[in-house]
């Protein structure tokens, strides 16, 4: 996957990937190559069936600075027809990164203005730097956070949302922690080891658990407690138990030791 651009994906021998935003001279902001090469990459991703979890980073100080201003200038001279071909291209990454079977981790350092929000949002979980500063920037030059409020209404719920795509204020890591946005917040500094720790904790875990809990969640999210939605949910415990996968799970803590998708730098020690 060395055939981009505007970002890089980085395989790491233990099952997983990241996906850097790399144009970092533009502080990694969006134009129409950076959001074709995303939906690119990412539908590589969703095809390889070995993956455990994808990580979401910006290269250099700054997470994403939002959309190209170059971008934007040669979008303002664009007709309605070619501006809706342009917002669906913007949808088309959302959708394809909120729907992307493995588990997404958004880490956040610098500035995460406008779209960039949208994909924190589309990711499973995001964590970052005390410092820093988010902001739906939109209605500052005139536009409206259209295609991404789907994503960051559920990520920060319908009231935050409200106030901060309406008054376009800047808020911190540590407030985007208090709205949920992030799960976690540490100092600049620490962020990297961090991200370490995170990556080791989600090591442990079984692969294909993790897609199925996911699929899960998906499919529970917000839905009415049906006949058809207990089927479902009874189904796939049951159809998890019966797989190679559940059943090594269970055998190794019956037996106390480490089930076989640990490595030896990710073993947890047992009590």
């Amino acid at each position: 996957m060395s055939d981009f651009s505007t970002l890089e994906v980085i395989r790491d021998p233990r099952g997983f990937a990241t996906l850097w935003l790399s144009r970092e001279d533009k502080n990694n902001a969006f134009n129409a190559q950076m959001i074709r090469e995303l939906i690119v990459a990412i539908d590589r991703l969703a095809d390889d069936t070995g993956l455990r979890f994808v990580l979401l980073r910006g290269r250099g100080r700054h997470f994403s600075a939002g959309a190209d201003l170059a971008w934007m200038q040669q979008s303002a001279q664009l007709d309605f027809n070619t501006n809706l071909d342009d917002a669906h291209e913007l949808g088309e990454l959302m959708y394809a990164l909120h729907r992307l079977k493995v588990p997404t981790l958004a880490v956040v350092q610098g500035a995460a203005f406008g779209g960039a929000l949208g994909l924190i949002s589309c990711c499973d979980m995001a964590i970052g730097a005390e410092d820093a500063q988010l902001c739906l920037s939109e209605v500052r030059i005139g536009l409206a956070p259209a295609v991404i409020s789907p994503f960051v209404v559920k990520a920060i719920g319908e009231r935050a949302a409200r106030r901060y795509a309406l008054t376009a204020e800047r808020f911190s890591g540590i407030q985007a922690r208090e709205l949920g946005l992030l799960a976690e917040v540490y100092p600049a500094t620490e962020l990297d080891a961090q991200v370490a720790l995170w990556v080791n904790n989600l090591l442990q875990n079984a692969p294909l658990a993790l897609r199925a809990t996911k699929e899960l969640l998906r499919e529970v999210d917000d839905g009415e407690l049906s006949p058809a939605l207990r089927r479902y949910c009874e189904n796939t415990i049951a159809r998890i138990r019966v797989s190679a996968e559940g059943q090594e799970g269970l055998r190794a803590f019956l037996e106390k030791r480490p089930p076989a998708w640990q490595t030896a730098e990710t073993k947890e020690p047992r009590p």
